[in-house]
C-alpha cells in the first residue's frame, strides 16, 4: 500500500468511526466504546507508518482536482511533510489517550455514543487539517472542529455555563473566521492557487501583492482558533466541558491549527515585516496576560486553561521570529504534558466526584488518595515550568534561542524589535509560568482545605493513561538529536545563554512561590480555607464557602475574604482580584460589543413592534372601518335607497350648477 493511500486513510478511519458511532449509539450502545478506541489506535498506527515512510526527507504530494471552479481549483491535495508526521502522530496519540480515558472517566454517562463520535469526528477534522495540501480542504477540517468544539464545550447542556460557553467558544470562533477567509480568498487571488507548495513557490519569486492585509486577516482565523489575544476569552470558559475534551483541545486539535497553519504558511507572514511585529505583540501580551491570570485562578481546570494560552503565545512567538522549528517542537512537547496535565486533573476531579472540588483551595490530601496522578503530574508540572531534563526545556529553549537569534539581527527578513519583544516576554512568562505550576503543586497536593469524599480507586483506563502520557513528557526533548531531519535541519541543541536564563527565572519563579506559600501557611495557622462549611450552623457559612470556592470571586461580598494559604494572593497583591477575571476583558467585550448590540436589537424590535406594527394595524383597520360603516347602509330598505339615491342626484345637481355659475 502506498504511503499516499495509508495517509488518507489516517484521517478517514477516525471520520468512519464517528459516523458508525452515531448510527449504532442508540440501537448498538455496547458498540461505541471498542469502536472508538480502535479508529483512534488504527488513525495512530497509520500516522506512524507514515511518518517513517516519510523519514523527514522529501514531502509526500499528491493532488486530484476535487471540483472545476472557472478559476482558482480546488484540488483535494495531501502535503506530508515532516512537520505533518510528527503532528499527526501527536494527534493520534492524544485523541487515542483521551478515548480510552473516556471509557472510564464517562463510564456511567448515558450520552457516551454521541460523545465518543464526537470526539473521533474532532480528531478526523485535526488530521485533515495536519495533512491537507489545499487551503480550502483545510477550511473544510478547520470548521468541522469549530461545530465539534460546540457540541463538546456543550456537552453538560442541563447546566447554564456548558450552554454559555459552548456558544461563546463558537461566536468568538467565528469572529475569526470571517476575516480568515477573506484572507484565504486573497492570497488565492494573489497567488492564483489554493495548493499549499504552489503558493509558497509564487511567494518564494515575490508574487504576492499585498502581503501585509493578507497577513493580518489570517492572523484574525488564527488569533480566534488557537486563543491569542484579544480572542482567548473562550477557552477558560471552555472548561465547562468534560474534562478529557479540554485535553483533546488544548494539546492537540483546534488550538493547534492556528499555531499548525502559521508554520505551514510562514513565508506568507514572513513577507511582511509589519505581520511579523503585530504577530510578535500578540504573542506576547498573550504569555504575559495569561500566566498572571493562571496564577491568580482557583480552578484547576481554569489555571491550565490560561497555561495553553500562554504556551500557544510561545509557540506564536517562535513564528514571529520565523522560525517555525521551534514552534513546532514546543507544540509536540505540550502537547504531551497538557494532555497529561488535564487528565490528571480530571482523575483528581473524578476522585471527588464532583465538579466543585476543582477549587483548589478546598483540595486536601489528594497525594495519598490519587498516587498516580500526583507524580506523573509533577512531571508534567515540572515539564510546563521548563525544568530540564524536562521536554519542555528543550522546547521553551528553543523559543528562546530563536527569539534572541532575532534579536541580535541573525535572522533574515525578521526585525530586530520581534525578536526583542517575544524574548523579553518569554522571560518573563517563564517566570511566571514556573510560579503558578508551584502553586497548582502545592496547592492540589499539599493544600490544607476541607476533606472531599472518597470515591475509591480510579480506573485503570484512566491511570493507565497518565503514565503513558508520562514518557513523552520526561524523555521527548532528549531526541533533539534525531528530530533535525524532521525539522527542515534546524539544530534543537540548547544553547548556553538562553538556557541558563530561562532555567534561572524558573527556579526563581518556583522558589519564590514555594516562599510565599510557607509564608502564608504560617501566618494562617494552617487552618483551612474550608473552615466555614465545616461548621453548619455559623450564619451563612455554607454560602460563603462556595462563594470563595468560584473561579470568578465576587469580590466586595462574603467571598472577598482571602485564601490563607493562597501564595498567589501575596505575589499578586492588588493585581489579583483583576487577574482572577482575566484583567475584566469580557466586561470591556460586553461593554462595547454586547450591549452595543443588545440595545440595538431592542430598538429594532421596538420599531418592528410599535411602529411598524401599528402601521400593520392600521392599515388592517381602516378597510374594516369602512366596510362596517357600508354594511350599516346596507339596510335592506327600499324607500331608503331611493331617498338617498335623489339626495345624491340633488347634490350633483348642486354642485354642476355652482361649477357653472363660477365658469360663468
Amino acid at each position: 500500500m502506498t504511503t499516499t493511500t495509508l495517509a488518507v486513510l489516517v484521517p478517514l478511519l477516525p471520520f468512519l468511526g464517528a459516523v458508525a458511532g452515531l448510527l449504532l449509539g442508540r440501537t448498538a450502545p455496547g458498540f461505541a466504546r471498542p469502536l472508538a478506541v480502535l479508529t483512534s489506535v488504527a488513525a495512530l498506527a497509520l500516522a506512524a507508518v507514515v511518518a517513517v515512510r516519510q523519514g523527514g526527507g522529501q514531502a509526500v504530494d499528491a493532488a486530484t482536482e476535487l471540483t472545476p471552479t472557472g478559476s482558482v481549483p480546488v484540488e483535494l491535495a495531501l502535503h506530508i511533510d515532516g512537520f505533518a508526521a510528527l503532528v499527526a502522530i501527536l494527534v493520534g496519540l492524544v485523541a487515542t489517550c483521551v478515548q480510552i480515558y473516556s471509557t472510564g472517566y464517562l463510564r456511567h454517562d448515558p450520552r457516551y455514543s454521541s460523545y465518543a463520535a464526537l470526539v473521533s469526528l474532532f480528531t478526523s477534522a485535526m488530521l485533515l487539517v495536519v495533512y491537507s495540501g489545499d487551503l480550502m480542504v483545510l477550511l473544510v477540517g478547520w470548521e468541522i472542529m469549530g461545530i465539534c468544539s460546540y457540541f463538546l464545550v456543550g456537552h453538560y447542556w442541563e447546566t447554564p455555563e456548558a450552554r454559555a460557553a459552548s456558544i461563546k467558544a463558537f461566536l468568538v470562533t467565528k469572529l475569526g473566521d470571517v476575516p480568515f477567509l477573506i484572507g484565504l480568498f486573497a492570497l488565492a487571488a494573489d497567488t492564483g492557487s489554493f495548493r499549499i507548495t504552489k503558493i509558497l513557490g509564487n511567494v518564494a519569486s515575490g508574487g504576492l501583492d499585498h502581503p501585509t492585509l493578507i497577513a493580518l486577516l489570517l492572523l484574525a482565523g488564527v488569533a480566534g482558533k488557537s486563543a491569542q489575544f484579544p480572542l482567548h476569552t473562550w477557552l477558560p470558559d471552555a472548561m465547562a466541558g468534560p474534562t478529557p475534551v479540554s485535553a483533546l483541545i488544548h494539546a492537540a486539535t483546534m488550538v493547534a491549527a492556528g499555531v499548525y497553519f502559521i508554520a505551514r504558511l510562514l513565508p506568507v507572514f514572513a513577507a511582511s515585516a509589519a505581520a511579523l511585529v503585530v504577530l510578535a505583540v500578540m504573542a506576547a501580551v498573550t504569555m504575559a496576560g495569561s500566566a498572571l491570570a493562571a496564577l491568580a485562578q482557583d480552578d484547576i481546570k481554569r489555571v491550565l486553561a490560561y497555561s495553553t494560552i500562554g504556551q500557544l503565545g510561545y509557540m506564536t512567538g517562535a513564528l514571529a521570529v520565523g522560525d517555525r522549528g521551534a514552534a513546532v517542537f514546543h507544540l509536540l512537547a505540550h502537547g504531551a504534558f497538557k494532555a497529561l496535565l488535564f487528565l490528571a486533573a480530571g482523575v483528581i476531579i473524578h476522585a471527588a466526584g464532583t465538579n466543585s472540588l476543582a477549587a483548589m483551595s478546598r483540595m486536601k490530601d489528594l497525594r495519598a488518595r490519587v498516587p498516580d496522578a500526583y507524580w506523573t503530574m509533577s512531571v508534567a508540572l515540572l515539564a510546563l515550568a521548563a525544568i530540564p531534563p524536562f521536554s519542555g526545556f528543550f522546547s521553551k529553549e528553543s523559543v528562546l534561542g530563536a527569539a534572541e537569534h532575532a534579536a541580535v539581527g541573525h535572522a533574515e527578513s525578521v526585525p530586530g524589535a520581534a525578536g526583542w519583544i517575544v524574548l523579553v516576554s518569554a522571560l518573563v512568562t517563564a517566570l511566571l509560568t514556573a510560579a503558578y505550576a508551584m502553586r497548582l503543586w502545592l496547592l492540589a497536593f499539599h493544600g490544607h482545605g476541607t476533606e472531599a469524599p472518597d470515591h475509591g480507586k480510579q480506573p485503570v483506563a484512566m491511570n493507565s493513561v497518565l503514565w503513558l502520557l508520562a514518557l513523552p513528557s520526561l524523555a521527548f526533548g532528549l531526541a533533539t538529536g534525531v528530530l533535525p531531519d524532521w525539522f527542515d535541519g534546524r539544530d534543537l541543541t540548547p544553547t548556553l545563554t538562553t538556557a541558563v536564563l530561562g532555567t534561572g527565572v524558573a527556579l526563581v519563579g518556583g522558589i519564590v512561590t514555594y516562599g510565599a506559600w510557607r509564608h502564608t501557611t504560617a501566618m494562617a495557622g494552617r487552618v483551612p480555607l474550608g473552615a466555614v462549611a465545616a461548621h453548619p450552623d455559623a450564619d451563612g457559612g455554607l454560602v460563603e464557602a462556595e462563594a470563595i470556592a468560584s473561579h470568578e470571586p465576587a469580590y466586595g461580598d462574603v467571598a472577598s475574604a482571602p485564601d490563607p494559604s493562597d501564595p498567589g494572593r501575596l505575589l499578586l497583591g492588588p493585581l489579583h482580584r483583576h487577574a482572577a477575571v482575566g484583567f475584566h476583558l469580557d466586561a470591556v467585550y460586553a461593554a462595547l460589543f454586547v450591549r452595543p448590540v443588545q440595545a440595538a436589537a431592542a430598538l429594532v424590535r421596538f420599531l418592528d413592534r410599535e411602529v411598524v406594527d401599528t402601521y400593520v394595524r392600521g392599515a388592517g383597520a381602516l378597510p374594516r372601518w369602512l366596510g362596517a360603516a357600508v354594511r350599516r347602509a346596507q339596510t335592506g330598505n327600499l324607500q331608503t335607497y331611493v331617498s338617498a339615491l335623489l339626495a345624491g342626484t340633488v347634490v350633483l345637481v348642486v354642485a354642476a350648477l355652482l361649477v357653472a355659475t363660477a365658469g360663468a
